[in-house]
């Protein structure tokens, strides 16, 4: 179920990817010095007027060279042009009149909100990447810590049965037959626990069992509602995530793959992180329509451009300032950086795009920022999900 859910975020981010940035052009049509030699459009047959074609908007002469190659290959994975100079500066500091200007129809002179939101998150993955920035992977489950309160319980109830078989035996009045089957079973345990003291020479564990030191395990803690808590603990070998069963199968299911290995599940967490990224747009649309329900002028549309627009800056944000801290940038700088930039630009967003006041643009900001973080609570819980099926 997982590998399905990652084959469709795969998909789908490949598919904006490409719908963003993306054309095609096919044709036999002769070449001169790498250039088509075409007198009509090599896309739809449509006779050439002038530098496009008029019908399906391709460009009228096209190239075929490793020059061009290379050309498609910034333009179509980076978008790097100049629209690319036009956009970055409008989104930084005046990103409410990039907005605006974009949705009322100035579509060639910036970069789409969409492909710049896709270029803004695949450029955080290939840096974090290349940095060595990612989840933590030395996590260990309790598989462990289970193997040894079940080997503890299983040495402790060999001497108790011994203990017991030995009592047995002390009885004088026993029958001959009873005393022949307890003392074949009092070798045969016998034996077991002096065969496990001679493997606990070479296993930790079970050297510390069955020499008496395996301590017993802990009650769980529980909180004031009497819930379960879920620690986290540490070991010789790292941390170790220690989770408790829920009664619900499909919860049990999944907490069952995070106690097994969460070392792979934070990863898992990560890359659904990039790949399913873009759900933030469509769970971010609806609170921002909140804000603005009973002004009919502004559409959906208009929240969708904002959206995008100012998710692309923040994951840019989110960017930069980690590559000034990895640069050594002083942590003073990064913590006012991110405490203060972020609201700083969603106000002025906010003025900007929709032409709001002073005051309008402050209370909005302030609802807005619980409504980002009820967003994010929703998007994790939707990882978690993807991640555990």
């Amino acid at each position: 179920m997982s590998d399905f859910g990652e084959a469709i975020g795969t998909a789908v981010e490949g598919g904006l990817f490409a719908k963003a940035v993306g054309g095609s052009a096919k044709s036999d049509t002769p070449l001169e010095k790498g250039h088509f030699a075409e007198g009509q459009c090599l896309n739809c047959g449509t006779e050439l007027l002038g530098a496009h074609c008029h019908k399906c908007g391709q460009k009228a002469h096209l190239h075929r060279t490793l020059g061009a190659f290379l050309h498609d290959l910034l333009h179509g994975a980076l978008h790097f042009e100049g629209r690319t100079w036009k956009t970055l500066p409008k989104l930084a500091f005046k990103p409410g009149e990039l907005t605006r200007r974009y949705i009322d129809g100035e579509r060639a002179r910036f970069v789409s909100p969409m492909a710049l939101f896709l270029f803004s998150i695949f450029l955080m993955f290939a840096v974090f990447q290349f940095a060595g920035i990612s989840a933590p992977t030395d996590l260990q489950g309790d598989t462990g810590a289970d193997l040894t309160e079940r080997a503890s319980e299983g040495f402790q109830a060999l001497e108790e049965r011994l203990a017991t078989v030995e009592k047995k035996l002390e009885d004088e009045d026993l029958a001959e037959v009873e005393r022949t089957t307890l003392e074949a079973e009092q070798e045969e345990l016998s034996q077991q626990i002096s065969d496990l003291r001679e493997a606990g020479e070479n296993i930790p564990f079970l050297k510390e069992i069955t020499a008496g030191e395996a301590s017993t395990a802990p009650e769980p803690e529980v909180d004031e509602d009497g819930n379960t808590v879920i620690p986290l603990t540490k070991d010789a070998d790292g941390p170790t995530m220690r989770m408790e069963e829920s009664g619900v199968d499909w919860i049990d299911g999944a907490l069952d793959k995070w106690r097994k290995n969460p070392g792979l599940m934070l990863y898992k967490l990560q890359t659904n992180f990039y790949k399913f990224s873009w759900l933030l747009i469509p769970l971010s649309i609806p609170f921002v329509w909140l804000l603005f329900a009973w002004r009919r002028k502004f559409k959906a549309y208009d929240h969708a451009i904002f959206v995008t627009y100012s998710l692309s800056f923040m994951t840019l944000l989110i960017l930069t300032i980690t590559m000034a801290g990895l640069a050594g940038v002083h942590e003073i700088f990064i913590f006012f950086a991110s405490m203060l930039i972020p609201p700083i630009h969603i106000y002025k967003h906010l003025r900007g795009a929709y032409g709001l006041s002073r005051f309008s643009a402050i209370w909005r900001l302030g609802v807005l920022s619980v409504f980002i973080a009820i967003v994010l609570t929703i998007f994790l819980q939707l990882l978690l999900l993807l991640g555990a099926f």
